[in-house]
């Protein structure tokens, strides 16, 4: 007579798999070479090919025809800025990409800046940037602040 044992499988069991520790002597069953094997490329260290290597065959994204207009050499990409992150200057201040770029708000600052509404603004400011959204608007002009677009 066979009895069943009271397992329960939760959604937890299997989630942190214990990590392999390499090296460690040949008790482990890992030691040695590691589990990387005899010479060859993938036994030395920073060995591996990137992820579009086809084993010296054509790539496929080279085989395969071009044809069409592509956007992506024309589309203008923007760095966003949130409102909360705005909340780091004085008030009165006028906020513009040469100040988000010395806050470390922004890499470089030539480069074209969106404001989002995400979270919420303390202070009054007069904020220069290309491109706002809706929300942002609202919750800069609620603090008494302004906008306004570079074209």
């Amino acid at each position: 007579m066979c009895t069943m044992l009271n397992y329960q499988i939760t959604s937890v069991v299997g989630k942190h798999k214990v990590r392999r520790r390499v090296g460690r002597g040949s008790g482990s069953g890992h030691g040695k070479t590691s589990t990387r094997g005899h010479k060859g490329s993938l036994s030395r260290a920073g060995a591996g090919t990137r992820l579009t290597y086809e084993g010296g065959s054509m790539p496929l994204f080279r085989r395969i025809p071009k044809r069409g207009f592509n956007n992506f050499n024309f589309a203008a990409r923007y760095a966003i800025i949130n409102v909360w992150q705005l909340d780091v200057f004085d008030d009165g201040t006028v906020v513009n990409t040469k100040q988000l770029a010395e806050a470390g708000l922004l890499s470089n600052p030539k480069s074209k800046v969106k404001i989002l509404g995400d979270g919420e603004l303390s202070k009054k400011l007069e904020v220069v940037a290309h491109k706002f959204s809706r929300s942002a608007q609202e919750k800069i002009a609620s603090c008494g602040g302004s906008v306004k677009v570079i074209v």
